[in-house]
């Protein structure tokens, strides 16, 4: 024997069970002869018999060696018997016990076998009340085939790559985008359709390890329904997704609808280990599932492409195919319902789902498969392109803004002829929400201003922009800072967008009088010891406000230290903050000796600091 074949051709059929149809010299005149490629149904119109058994006596050359015999997917349960002996088999005939059915299984025939010169081949078969609705219920010629068994390797080996390959790496590439979805859902949050994605990979890879077992080994079909369980969850990640992209939200009642979309989908695919209606009602159970990958979804793709959406029209190509494919396969088995058109459906079917290129077997849905994985990775790419973009882009106006700052607040703080002048700052981020301005007033006094905007990056950095400017302006008109703090609080209302900031303005003249007005900012340090104010509202809330003042008398060699609340609100690792208590004493060490302590504890939010010491030449 030369090339393997199939064991097709007439067996003998009875309906029944009893030990004695194994054995090689039984009696099978009595039995039904059948044509193996027919229905057996045409056999048993009106019957549908649990066992099945069928026997066919194979002639070999005595001096035959090394052959095999090779089964697959005859039944999810069955016996195959060899000259008496059981050679064969899978699950529990009687009593029932189903297992799964993908498995080659091929066994070597003994040489001394062969040497008989003849095999009588009896197979007992379990046919469930489901299977008896599949097209082919019991034996058809391709379950079995004879050859020698090294061919039969190559070819098993073969046929398993050429006819996985497709899907295997629908799985991957799935699998794999998922992942890097999840990446991508843990930098941005709000992105959803991520996670559904990483979800379509996770739901696809939980199922691998059973499809490995299933190609390789026969195994209660208990594990099949587990595998198949994780298909009730397609039907919610793969709308969701979809929905996710075109910010579409899900009511509860369609989420009803996904639900038992999610149950009819698991139970459709438990293939003939359920009970499934007849006929062509037998379609209409996952129809639920069907309508939205072929209907709603592609609907839904073309209005929101229609509307500018870019995405929606990469993610529709796709899905346009899938749709045709679901249409092409649900027509062809209405069809099938027609006697006449059987064969023009067992052609089309295999075009659609089998279709050779090569040693490979290309179907058009795992294929669509693969087109829609591709989409998702285009749009992530183009995502990825466009982030690159704005990045940049947002960058460049960091850049720009930080030069801005660094000439709005003061690097170097000029002298002020009777007072010595520190200052540091240090933002948290490229710019900073903190200011500061030190203005000479007449009369050898200097103003000074010291403010926190809410927020951080570039729109704080726009708002110590317009402060700054605004005091400058203020500044030349009057000195004191309750009406510096009023005039800064009427030209940020309405121009915050809903923001705030706080202020502290302080006016010190020669003499070392102290004038302070506050708007909501940190009370200032007096040789180490904080002066109590009166509280006040932040600048920007509430128009018309007028500010309280304070005096006091500055001696020479006193020293007053401001902060922003970025030195007290430094936070270490335990969570523990820098606090008041440990600014008040780090008030009297230098502004870059603060600064470096709070920075060193755990920086979380700008800081500035802004020490005035009054010389002891203005005493004189």
């Amino acid at each position: 024997m030369s090339q393997p074949v199939d064991l097709g051709g007439t067996w003998l059929v009875h309906a029944g069970d009893d030990p004695a149809y194994a054995q090689a010299g039984f009696d099978d005149s009595g039995w039904t002869p059948f044509n193996s490629h027919a229905a057996l149904g045409s056999l048993f119109p009106n019957t549908h018999p649990d066992i099945v058994w069928y026997r066919l006596r194979v002639k070999v050359s005595p001096d035959q060696v090394g052959l095999a015999l090779r089964e697959q997917s005859i039944s999810r349960a069955f016996e195959i018997y060899l000259n008496g002996e059981r050679f064969i088999s899978s699950g529990q005939v009687a009593p029932y016990a189903p297992y799964t059915k993908d498995a080659n299984l091929l066994k070597h025939i003994p040489d001394a076998t062969l040497a008989m010169g003849s095999l009588v081949i009896a197979i007992r078969v379990h046919i469930a009340r489901t299977e008896w609705n599949s097209t082919n219920p019991g034996y058809y010629p391709s379950n079995l085939r004879i050859g020698q068994a090294a061919v039969l390797q190559q070819q098993d080996g073969l046929t398993m790559i050429g006819e996985g390959t497709v899907g295997w790496l629908d799985t991957l590439l799935l699998a794999g985008v998922g992942f890097v979805a999840l990446m991508l859902f843990a930098a941005q949050r709000r992105q959803s359709e991520y996670l559904w994605i990483f979800a379509l990979g996770l739901i696809r890879l939980a199922q691998a390890p059973f499809q490995i077992v299933f190609l390789f080994r026969n195994v209660p079909a208990a594990w099949e329904v587990l595998s198949r369980s994780f298909t009730v969850l397609s039907p919610i990640a793969w709308v969701s997704m979809y929905f996710a992209f075109v910010h579409q939200k899900i009511g509860w009642k369609f989420r009803i609808y996904l639900v038992l979309a999610g149950l009819l989908n698991a139970y459709s695919s438990m293939n003939d280990l359920v009970p499934i209606l007849s006929g062509v009602w037998g379609l209409a159970e996952n129809l639920p599932f069907v309508t939205l990958l072929s209907v709603v979804i592609p609907v839904v793709l073309i209005v929101h492409m229609r509307r500018g959406n870019r995405e929606a029209g990469i993610l529709l190509i796709p899905v346009v195919l899938f749709s045709l494919y679901i249409y092409a396969k649900f027509g062809l088995l209405l069809l099938y319902r027609i006697n006449i058109l059987q064969g023009f459906v067992f052609r089309g079917l295999n075009l659609i789902d089998n279709y050779h290129a090569g040693p490979f077997v290309i179907g058009l849905d795992p294929l669509a498969g693969i087109f829609s994985t591709l989409s998702l990775a285009v749009i992530m790419v183009l995502r990825a392109t466009s982030m690159s973009r704005r990045q940049a882009l947002i960058e460049g106006e960091l850049a720009a803004a930080q030069q801005v700052q660094q000439i709005l607040l003061p690097e170097h703080t000029g002298s002020v002829p009777g007072f010595v002048i520190e200052s540091a700052y240090q933002p948290a981020q490229q710019v900073g929400g903190d200011f500061f301005q030190i203005l000479p007033t007449a009369e050898n006094g200097l103003m000074l201003v010291v403010g926190d905007v809410a927020g951080k990056g570039l729109p704080a950095a726009m708002m110590v922009s317009l402060l700054v400017g605004s005091i400058r302006t203020a500044a030349e008109d009057s000195d004191a800072p309750d009406l510096l703090l009023y005039k800064l609080n009427e030209r940020l209302v309405g121009r915050s967008g809903g923001g705030f900031s706080t202020a502290l303005a302080a006016h010190i003249a020669a003499d070392g009088t102290v004038t302070l007005a506050n708007a909501g900012h940190l009370p200032p340090y007096l040789d180490g010891l904080e002066i109590a104010m009166p509280g006040a509202l932040p600048l920007g809330l509430v128009s018309g406000i007028r500010y309280e003042t304070m005096q006091f008398h500055l001696a020479p060699g006193s020293r007053m230290t401001f902060y922003s609340d970025g030195v007290v609100e430094a936070q270490n690792q335990r969570k523990e903050l820098f606090g008041f208590e440990r600014g008040r004493e780090f008030s009297t060490h230098s502004a870059q000796a603060i600064v470096a302590a709070a920075m060193l504890f755990g920086q979380s939010d700008d800081i500035t600091v802004v020490a005035i010491t009054r010389g002891p030449a203005l005493a004189t």
